[in-house]
């Protein structure tokens, strides 16, 4: 959020009250080097000074307070690293115990006894007493918690800085000497007249100053949704210019006709009837590859609901028009099952269908490579094998990219060089992204959502077990594997390790063979250590039924299909993230039988671990998780920030604030409507911002 204006850019240090000393101080710990650093360090918190707490109200459902009283006994104990100050403060209803275990020198020298101070903190109980550990303190007298403001700012510092003299009460009279100094004109506007009319929204001036100083609630909050608006608001434009550029500027191959290939496999092929929802996804891709303009779409869909034939389907129109198409996938499990099936499906129809991955070496891989080039291979699938520039097609106009969070932007975009023509993209994700998400992370692609599943499936029933109750849990999957189906049984690590306290891989692996060999069942092994070729000996055993039991690290999260595998069993729950739970679910229910997902955990959970749990128990609905997932983790722990321009926003949350998104949003879209270029006079206020931004802004807006 760069402001302009000369006075902005001054260097903190010439601000009244820092100086060199201090400037470096404020440089190395929070990033503050101008004035313009200061304004936008925004306040984390306000208290409300004109609300006061007695001591005898205090409970133990009370949170963060404010008491005035008289500062008693003050006692140091401890020395070094373990030194402990205390103080009694008393009001006119009883005492309270103050402790600080930092900065105790500098808190020292602020504490007098018999002094009116006032204090805010939150109490806890230790011993069936109440103490407040590091209360804010200031003295009552202080002319600055008796200013018009109702709510004081409160900043963010470090015990670095507070042991300097640099807290938070520093900091916030440092921004009111900053506002003494700079006129309403030095913070330049960044938005039209007309849209700050129509939204409603305050000034950007009036904005920061009541965002520092506000002077009620109300102001705070104004203030507020204007500079998160602001964020979203240029975070939007540029995505959405990109995508408009792209679509004016990059062309794509044009799939004219429906030819004997799709029409043939519709007919005579199709291994089951699609559902609605795939057939408008298909439409939406028909549209898009007709049109002579470069597809890039995301095809969300949960678990099961069929992407894959959906995405064979439009593979089918590229052959039918004389191109070539490609299916990447992140693994090599994941490839060769998409390999084996594909495979399978179009064999009537005498397509020509290859396997490249890391795994084919020598003169295999060398025909292969021959062959794609003089156009024998209508079809070739693969890991980021497929982005190697040794691997060269004749005429590939459509790639399709399986689980396409695995792979960087940097991979991504070298499909975009296999053709003088830019291929089509075609991006799957199992994984559900949450709405205001995927405005941001995927703003720049058309989106589909495929959010049916095929019929006949029965919702997989999924329950809370905790480790002593494995032994029952052994015994059902037994009665299950007598029944003929079988069972997955996935840890989440693959050898031992003293920081967690986690049950790994191969001791599960022994347990499951000393309860089940005994009664005839065999069991197959697959991580992410074993050479590609053990991997896939041991999946074909499983996929055949020579085995009835899977255990597993998460190699089998995406992809693996196996039908008959009825019950999935995640050992140290708490260990998974819910998009990772849920991913794993999916592998079963995948034919018509009832399927169960056991979720085994230790008895002591964390709140956010028990949330993740119940969660799972609750829904079989990925979107709904993601929402969850989003509450739980935030946006940059779910697909990481810098990609995708995440890691710009100060204070909008994606979490908290889809509506104000989603105003920004639709205002952005309007205004490429209305002004592609932004070359109205009314937009110039904008374009200026947005051109300043964008040495500070990643390129968030191609992500294939």
């Amino acid at each position: 959020m760069t402001l302009q204006g000369n006075i902005l850019s001054t260097s903190i240090e010439y601000l009244k009250g820092v100086g060199p000393v201090r400037a470096d101080l404020l440089n190395k710990d929070l990033g503050i080097f101008t004035f313009n650093d200061l304004l936008n360090f925004f306040p984390y918190k306000y208290i409300d000074r004109t609300h006061f707490h007695k001591i005898n109200q205090i409970n133990e459902h009370t949170g963060n307070i404010q008491l005035r009283g008289i500062i008693g006994r003050i006692q140091e104990n401890g020395t070094g690293r373990k030194k402990r100050l205390s103080a009694v403060f008393k009001d006119d209803t009883g005492s309270i115990e103050l402790v600080w275990f930092k900065g105790v020198n500098f808190i020292k020298k602020q504490l007098h006894p018999n002094q009116e101070f006032i204090i805010y903190g939150k109490p806890t109980a230790f011993k069936g007493r109440y103490n407040i550990a590091h209360p804010e303190i200031d003295i009552a007298s202080n002319k600055a918690l008796n200013n018009t403001n109702i709510l004081h700012p409160v900043y963010h510092s470090t015990e670095k800085l507070k042991a300097r003299g640099i807290d938070s009460k520093t900091i916030s009279k440092l921004t009111q000497t900053l506002f003494e100094i700079i006129k309403p004109a030095d913070i330049k506007e960044t938005l039209s007249d007309e849209i700050l009319s129509q939204l409603k929204l305050e000034k950007r001036a009036k904005a920061y100053l009541d965002i520092h100083f506000p002077r009620s609630g109300k102001a705070q909050v104004e203030a507020l949704k204007r500079l998160k608006f602001d964020e979203f608001f240029f975070l939007q434009l540029n995505i959405l210019t990109k995508k408009n550029k792209r679509k004016k500027k990059m062309p794509g191959a044009v799939f004219n006709k429906l030819g004997n290939y799709f029409n043939d496999f519709y007919e005579n092929h199709l291994p089951f009837e699609l559902t609605n929802a795939q057939k408008r996804v298909i439409t939406e891709i028909r549209q898009d590859v007709r049109s002579g303009i470069q597809m890039n779409r995301l095809v969300q869909g949960d678990v099961g609901s069929g992407k894959t034939m959906t995405a064979l389907m439009c593979i089918l129109m590229a052959l039918d028009n004389g191109f070539q198409a490609c299916l990447m996938a992140p693994t090599e499990i994941l490839a060769n099952q998409h390999f084996m099936d594909i495979s399978e499906q179009l064999f009537a129809l005498g397509i020509k269908v290859e396997l490249l991955t890391g795994s084919v070496k020598g003169k295999k891989r060398e025909a292969i490579l021959e062959r794609l080039k003089i156009g024998d291979i209508h079809i070739l699938i693969g890991t980021h094998a497929l982005i190697e520039d040794t691997v060269v097609f004749k005429n590939l106009a459509l790639a399709v990219i399986d689980e396409q969070h695995r792979f960087g932007v940097a991979q991504r975009a070298k499909m975009y060089k296999k053709n003088t023509i830019a291929p089509h993209i075609l991006v799957m994700t199992a994984t559900p992204i949450p709405r205001t998400l995927a405005l941001t992370m995927y703003g720049d692609l058309d989106t589909s959502v495929i959010d049916e599943l095929p019929p006949g499936r029965k919702p997989i029933q999924t329950a809370h077990r905790y480790d002593n109750a494995r032994s029952r849990v052994f015994g059902f999957i037994l009665e299950e594997i007598k029944k003929g189906f079988q069972a997955y049984i996935v840890y989440p690590l693959i050898e031992d390790s003293e920081k967690m306290d986690y049950k790994d891989l191969m001791d599960g692996f022994n347990a499951v063979e000393r309860f089940f060999k005994p009664h005839g069942v065999h069991t197959s092994i697959v991580h992410g250590k074993m050479k590609p070729a053990n991997k896939d000996y041991e999946m074909a055993r499983f996929v055949k039924g020579e085995t009835q039991i899977m255990v597993a690290t998460t190699v089998i999260e995406v992809g693996v299909n196996v039908p008959n595998a009825t019950i999935m069993v995640i050992e140290s729950t708490e260990r998974f993230g819910l998009s990772q739970l849920h991913q794993l679910r999916g592998r079963v229910g995948r034919g018509g039988d009832q399927s169960y997902c056991i979720l085994m955990s230790k008895d002591k959970l964390s709140d956010e671990a028990r949330t993740r749990i119940e969660a799972m128990v609750s829904t079989t609905d990925g979107f709904k998780l993601s929402e969850i997932d989003l509450e739980l983790r935030g946006p940059g722990d779910l697909m990481g920030t810098q990609q995708s321009g995440l890691s710009n926003l100060q204070l909008a949350d994606l979490r908290a604030d889809s509506a104000i998104l989603t105003l920004a949003r639709n205002a952005v879209i309007e205004l490429i409507k209305t002004d592609p270029s932004l070359t109205h006079p009314n937009n110039q206020i904008i374009a200026n911002h947005f051109n300043s931004l964008k040495k500070y802004q990643f390129d968030w807006g191609r992500i294939s």
